[in-house]
């Protein structure tokens, strides 16, 4: 019976010692997992700390242009009256849109500025939106050509196209459609 007891006492014992061992082999494993996380956490915060710090940084950079930008719009001309309308699906100048461009040209010069043009090209609505993106873009390049051949300058000319998307008048009436075909010029200092 003493040798049960013993037998019985060494089992459990070695089974107490598994469980332990297995205990602190758990603990163990938690622990290391638990640093893993916090290591990966403040990775993520790092990330996110920088992150926002350029966040902010951008954010200040588009607020400290905005101040610059104040003020600087001098006046804009638009080609669109009814001397100066493009027809439809066309992009060239006739000639009293020349000379408007002559008369700004001239302007320019005799203002002796330094300024920057950002021609702007629009159209109606009628036609596909991709041929209207190009549409405008064209009548916005042969008024960049225009000034370029007159003495301005071609790095202070910008321009964008605008095709459909920003109209001035319905587009559902001829009078509508024939004022958003145009060129708007913004002069800025």
């Amino acid at each position: 019976m003493n040798s049960t007891i013993l037998r019985s006492a060494a089992v459990s014992g070695a089974v107490i010692a598994a469980l332990a061992m297995s205990g602190c082999a758990t603990k163990k494993y938690a622990r290391e997992q638990a640093a893993a996380v916090e290591t990966h956490v403040q990775g993520v915060e790092t990330h996110v700390q920088r992150v926002e710090g350029t966040a902010g940084e951008a954010l200040k950079r588009a607020n400290d242009a905005h101040k610059l930008a104040e003020g600087k719009f001098l006046y804009e001309m638009v080609l669109s009256d009814d001397s100066v309308k493009f027809p439809v699906d066309r992009h060239n100048l006739s000639p009293e849109a020349e000379a408007r461009l002559a008369e700004l040209t001239q302007r320019l010069k005799t203002e002796n500025r330094n300024v920057y043009l950002e021609v702007q090209g629009h159209t109606d609505a009628s036609g596909d939106k991709t041929y209207n993106e190009k549409l405008g873009e064209d009548r916005a390049e042969a008024v960049r050509k225009y000034l370029s051949m007159h003495g301005v300058a071609l790095n202070r000319i910008a321009t964008i196209s605008y095709g459909e998307d920003a109209p001035v008048a319905p587009n559902d009436t001829p009078q509508g459609r024939a004022q958003n075909r145009r060129v708007a010029i913004v002069v800025l200092s």
